[in-house]
């Protein structure tokens, strides 16, 4: 049996073209960017050079002195650790209940050492709520705030309102710190257009390498570390930077941004023919979030009567890789707080299933993967 991967949500197929440029900058040699010697000089090059590329994929000038600047991280969870943790003189911070746990669970952490946090609601539809927002905001209009959201949800894929949302911070004189991490190399960013303080991404959600992720930092405002014991990327996140995955970083998101519409719409016919294909079959399946705007290749759909457990591990037996939410939490396999933010009956959520295609995916494998799922829906609702 021909095994199909369909949880591009958790991770990517690197690139074989970043993987040529990822050999080509190992096998360069040792690559320092914080010593005064020739290679360090020549690796130091190497940063600058992707940091520039990496800033015009995002709309953003990253050049200027003072100005917008990237913060090379471990991944995702870190940058977003990084930034909600050190982002300075904040005194309260508003986190809506959909946030990746890397979010979530910061902001526990701050609320037991005594922070002040408000927790923003969602819809039914799995968008925040803004007029919860706009309420949280008003509250603490006097007050230094942060507001932490996602762009894009890791579950659903459902977007966010993020032009309103920065528009709302804006006017309420508070920070915005967006979890972009499901969304970069996806859909077109143009940050320059947008209030934002700050966001978070990751290599290896867009056929990158694993191991580097970045936080983007608006000019004129500052970070405290997290991390000491060293000066690196201006004492911010000490460590020396890893020049081969930062290149590889650059150049995997050069690739994705220069033919993003294509692979949208390649992902998105993909998800539209599994989805279509299941509910011809099965018209009582729920796909969430399916009348908003969402990822063009992330589907979650509750398979009600089976259980998600049961469900994932006969889907493996199939062949298939899919997931019952985010990554960093699937191995204990908790019910979605995703979809207990939306307020969806206890059967969705126990059922629910996330698919998520690349442009790597074929429309034969979904044909194959609509046939494998099918046969096991079937023997499970039973």
């Amino acid at each position: 049996m021909i095994p199909i991967y369909l949880d591009n949500a958790a991770t990517t197929q690197v690139d074989p073209s970043v993987i040529e440029c990822l050999q080509s900058a190992l096998s360069e040699g040792p690559a320092n960017p914080s010593s005064l010697h020739h290679r360090g000089r020549s690796a130091r090059y190497s940063v600058e050079r992707t940091t520039e590329q990496i800033g015009h994929c995002l709309g953003s000038v990253l050049d200027q002195p003072g100005g917008d600047r990237l913060i090379f991280t471990g991944s995702g969870t870190e940058a977003n650790n990084l930034v909600v943790q050190g982002l300075s003189q904040i005194q309260h911070y508003i986190i809506s209940r959909i946030e990746h746990p890397s979010v979530l669970e910061v902001g526990k952490w701050l609320e037991r050492n005594g922070k002040s946090v408000s927790w923003l609601e969602a819809t039914k539809a799995g968008t925040i709520c803004l007029e919860h927002l706009e309420f949280l905001l008003s509250a603490s209009r006097n007050t230094s705030t942060l507001v932490s959201t996602m762009w894009a949800n890791n579950e659903t894929g459902i977007l966010q309102p993020i032009e309103k949302i920065s528009l709302m911070c804006e006017e309420a004189h508070a920070k915005v710190h967006v979890d972009a991490t499901q969304c970069v190399g996806k859909i077109r960013l143009n940050l320059s257009n947008l209030n934002l303080t700050s966001i978070a991404f990751s290599a290896h959600k867009f056929h990158g390498p694993s191991g580097i992720g970045a936080a983007w930092i608006s000019g004129g405002h500052s970070i405290n570390p997290i991390m000491f014991g060293g000066e690196q990327q201006l004492e911010t996140r000490p460590g020396t930077e890893p020049v081969a995955l930062i290149a590889g970083m650059g150049h995997a998101l050069t690739i994705a941004c220069g033919s993003l519409e294509q692979t949208a719409q390649h992902c998105q016919t993909l998800r539209n023919q599994l989805e279509h294909s299941l509910l011809e079959r099965f018209p009582d399946l729920v796909i969430q979030g399916a009348t908003a705007e969402r990822l063009p290749g992330t589907s979650c759909i509750s398979f009600v009567g089976a259980d998600r457990q049961s469900m994932l591990m006969a889907l493996d037996l199939e062949g298939i890789a899919c997931s019952s939410g985010s990554a960093c939490s699937s191995g204990s396999s908790p019910p979605s707080h995703v979809l207990s933010a939306m307020s969806r009956p206890k059967l969705e959520i126990d059922s629910a299933i996330r698919f998520a295609v690349s442009k790597f995916s074929t429309s034969s494998e979904i044909e194959d993967s609509t046939e494998r799922i099918s046969r096991v829906y079937r023997r499970l609702r039973r």
